[in-house]
Order: C-alpha cells, then structure tokens, then sequence
C-alpha cells in the first residue's frame, strides 16, 4: 500500500472532525465520562483493527483515549489510515 498524498489527507481532514495531521500521523483525542467507558471503546476499536489488519497507536488516560493512525511499514499515512479514521469516528458515534 502506498502512503495518502498531502492532498488525500486534506481532502480526508476536511471530512474528519477532530482529527488532526502532524508527524506524518493522523490522530484524534477521545474523552469519556468514565475510565470504564473509554477502555470499552478500546476494546471495541481493537476488535475492528484485528479484523481489518490495520492497527492504530493508543495513549490511554483517565477519561481519555488517543487514537494514532501511520504506517510504520510505509512511514506515514495511506489510506487504510484514513479509511480506519472514519470507522473508529463510526464506533464512537454507535456508542453514544
């Protein structure tokens, strides 16, 4: 798979809310009204990345979680990055 080009990425920003470009990742902070809430939406995207093969960098905090989308292999962002953007933006609006 080859990396998104810097225009894929801005066309993808402009539909993703939220998620942010930087350091050749795509990433979003999620907040949640509870730890148990956050690490349940953990497991739910986890369960989506083994099914797809495509599995994002997670930084879990009290009521938070960071979700990073790169291809360490290619060393940036494809779009199986932005495509797993979009569902992990699918996931959290099925929880709600």
């Amino acid at each position: 798979m080859s990396l998104a080009s810097p225009k894929e990425i801005q066309s993808a920003l402009n539909d993703l809310e939220h998620w942010v470009y930087q350091d050749e990742t795509l990433s979003r902070e999620f907040k949640f009204d509870s730890y148990m809430a956050g690490i349940d939406f953990v497991n739910l995207l986890a369960k989506k990345a083994e099914e797809v093969n495509h599995h994002p960098d997670l930084e879990i905090g009290w009521c938070r979680v960071k979700v990073s989308y790169t291809s360490h292999d290619q060393g940036g962002v494809t779009p199986q990055c932005i495509q797993m953007a979009k569902l992990v933006d699918e996931l959290i609006l099925d929880q709600k």
